[in-house]
């Protein structure tokens, strides 16, 4: 395990310091070489709560969303479910004049491309996240997809992965699918219940998980939710940070 920085005396201001994004995005830099590696970025509270009124923002912070904007800034491409996209509004990942030379240098475009996962292509092909990414929005869906969805998607300028032989999306063929495009290093956003078929389908490289210092009781979703494994999957610790009783987890598939 390494610690990368030393947790911060929350009764002490002059302690703290914000992160820089380089030494962010080394902290979270991908493993080398052209394997495609998946990992997954999830916010929780102590009482296991992926939401709060149905949304991941309540129950995050400042320091969460340098670490979230990091995180998209390194990886070729966004892995969200289409049910996630339509309840958080998603829209094209922005370009970050504090990462371009480093994307350019690792030979990446401007931005991650989105990677919308849905099966039934049950999506607003209106939204400015098809009709003017700075990079093509990719739909990953089956090979037996709704053809005059697949066309409605085409016609937004939309890029459609097919990834599954039916209708449906078979997880484990997602991360070689985008491979094939020359996306290999793979962020998913989830929601829980992308991230569960994931998990199930043991295609998860690395979770980086926020624990958020909150309680909300209720019935929000976890993290990942779906069918449960026969036998839990073991993941070991490779890094800690902590900002304001925030941890900011990292951990790697044995």
């Amino acid at each position: 395990m390494r610690r990368l920085f030393p947790v911060t005396d929350q009764t002490d201001e002059t302690s703290v310091r914000e992160w820089e994004l380089g030494e962010l995005a080394d902290a979270y830099a991908y493993p080398p070489g052209d394997t495609p590696w998946l990992r997954a970025n999830m916010v929780s509270t102590l009482d296991g709560a992926a939401q709060h009124d149905g949304r991941s923002q309540p129950i995050s912070n400042a320091a969460d969303m340098r670490i979230f904007g990091t995180l998209r800034a390194v990886a070729d491409a966004v892995v969200v479910g289409a049910e996630t996209v339509r309840q958080e509004g998603y829209r094209p990942a922005r370009v970050r004049e504090a990462f371009a030379e480093r994307r350019a240098a690792a030979g990446q475009s401007v931005v991650p491309a989105i990677a919308v996962v849905s099966a039934s292509l049950n999506l607003d092909f209106s939204l400015p996240l098809f009709t003017s990414p700075p990079v093509p929005t990719l739909v990953v869906t089956g090979a037996a997809a709704p053809a005059d969805r697949v066309a409605e998607a085409e016609k937004a300028g939309a890029v459609v992965v097919v990834a599954g032989e039916g209708t449906a999306v078979e997880p484990e063929r997602i991360a070689p699918a985008l491979a094939e495009r020359g996306l290999t290093r793979l962020l998913t956003e989830g929601g829980p219940r992308l991230l569960g078929q994931f998990v199930a389908a043991g295609a998860l490289d690395e979770l980086c998980l926020t624990v958020s210092p909150m309680l909300t009781a209720g019935d929000a979703q976890r993290i990942a939710w779906g069918s449960a494994l026969a036998v839990p999957e073991r993941f070991v610790l490779a890094s800690l940070l902590e900002e304001a009783g925030f941890l900011f987890t990292r951990y790697r598939r044995t």
